[in-house]
């Protein structure tokens, strides 16, 4: 069954696009077609690809406002099985523009709609907000993944973001499905670490991933070096981590 996964997280530096980024190029590696949609206003997916051969004048901006086709912004990557669609500043504007048009939460499905026959998954970059493009974002989906920091102030936001999905689910998208809670930036010799993973269960259950991202320079540089960890640094344990998440997904084991 094909996956389109928006991750999201109100709540910014959880490790959002780091994610995104890194799942999309396991899941590639994995030999899995994949698309991935930096629809983040900040573009941080693009600048954390900036040196990965993607090639494209056109944006995820240019296909929400007609400018261009879908199939236009598409870009390959240096991964023969990921593709990529790149954003830009102009995207700000683009909650602005949306407000005047009938079904303006369904806008990216459509474009999607266009797409998805090529892919195995399809990753979205949201927003770190709870806006109109997060709600298209969500409208799209069949699934969404929440990076949640191991540390106490990273629960803050997660109700809000529940009763997000919830009203999404029940009135526009009934076959949106939490896929897991991820935790990034985990350290297992912390006291905290452990209390926070403790809650997540006791409240979350099967919702948890059992991969956890842990604390690692190389995965933190990697965008710096405009390409995913595994391209970077094979090796390090953030790239290993991903390929685990990226794994757990495909089978879908919890």
């Amino acid at each position: 069954m094909k996956k389109i996964i928006s991750i999201i997280n109100q709540k910014g530096g959880v490790g959002k696009t780091t994610t995104a980024i890194n799942l999309a190029a396991s899941l590639a590696i994995l030999e899995k077609k994949t698309l991935l949609i930096d629809f983040d206003p900040q573009a941080n997916a693009t600048t954390g690809l900036n040196n990965f051969d993607i090639e494209n004048d056109f944006s995820i901006y240019d296909a929400m406002i007609g400018s261009e086709k879908m199939l236009d912004t598409i870009s390959n990557t240096s991964l023969d099985f990921l593709h990529f669609i790149k954003s830009d500043t102009n995207l700000v504007g683009c909650e602005i523009e949306l407000v005047t048009l009938s079904n303006r939460e369904k806008q990216l499905l459509k474009l999607i709609n266009r797409v998805k026959k090529n892919y195995d998954y399809i990753l979205i970059d949201c927003p770190p907000s709870l806006g109109l493009l997060t709600l298209n974002a969500l409208t799209a989906s069949t699934d969404v993944l929440i990076p949640i920091q191991s540390e106490f102030f990273a629960l803050e936001g997660l109700k809000s973001l529940q009763e997000t999905i919830k009203i999404v689910k029940e009135n526009i998208n009934s076959n949106l499905n939490i896929l897991g809670l991820l935790i990034t930036m985990h350290t297992k010799r912390l006291r905290l670490s452990k209390k926070v993973e403790r809650l997540l269960k006791t409240n979350f259950k099967n919702k948890l991933f059992k991969t956890k991202i842990s604390r690692n320079v190389r995965l933190a540089e990697a965008p710096d070096d405009g390409k995913p960890a595994i391209m970077y640094d094979v090796n390090c344990s953030g790239a290993k981590d991903y390929m685990d998440l990226a794994l757990e997904i495909i089978n879908e084991k919890r």
